[in-house]
């Protein structure tokens, strides 16, 4: 009986023991984050707002090299009644399967072939889709703009883009993306 006492003792003392050898905290972990109310409507309409950008018909004379671009067309996503009026916001376009990672450009579904769609700021500087959000070396360079009286207008350009050195082939060219409006 004593022996069974000594050995519950010895194992009660080395489970306090291990318990105090974990008691000290080696650090401290910080999340910080932002919960904002700012809402604005898309295009006069509510989330999620869809819409179709209709690209030019090109020749393939125009697309006959690697990196060669054609039919640059200019897109808006106007926001509206936004709250608060005033901020800065910009469109953080996702990553998905429509988009080439190894590109930041737009998959093509249609029959053309070595092409892929490219996405550019108001300023044409290139956007690369599915990147990180923010704008720099390695970043998806989605330019903010000034909310102002409670609106803002994000203007964009989408082009056709070869992707082989032997140039576009005939075909369709479709596309899509999922994009969020970013307040900052």
């Amino acid at each position: 009986m004593k022996t069974k006492l000594i050995s519950a003792t010895i194992v009660a003392i080395a489970a306090m023991g291990a318990q105090l050898a974990h008691a000290a905290p080696d650090g401290t972990i910080t999340f910080n984050g932002n919960i904002t109310a700012t809402t604005c409507k898309i295009n006069g309409g509510t989330a999620p707002v869809n819409f179709t950008v209709t690209m030019p018909t090109v020749s393939t004379t125009t697309l006959n090299a690697l990196d060669a671009t054609a039919g640059r067309t200019g897109f808006r996503i106007a926001l509206t009644n936004c709250t608060p009026a005033t901020g800065n916001v910009h469109t953080f376009f996702e990553a998905g399967s429509t988009v080439n990672l190894g590109t930041g450009r737009l998959i093509n579904a249609g029959s053309a072939t070595a092409v892929e769609i490219e996405l550019l700021n108001k300023d044409t500087s290139v956007i690369t889709v599915g990147a990180s959000d923010g704008v720099g070396a390695g970043l998806q360079n989605s330019k903010s703009v000034p909310i102002t009286a409670g609106a803002a207008n994000l203007d964009y350009y989408a082009q056709y883009h070869s992707t082989s050195a032997a140039g576009s082939g005939a075909g369709a060219v479709s596309s899509t993306v999922t994009y969020d409006i970013s307040y900052n």
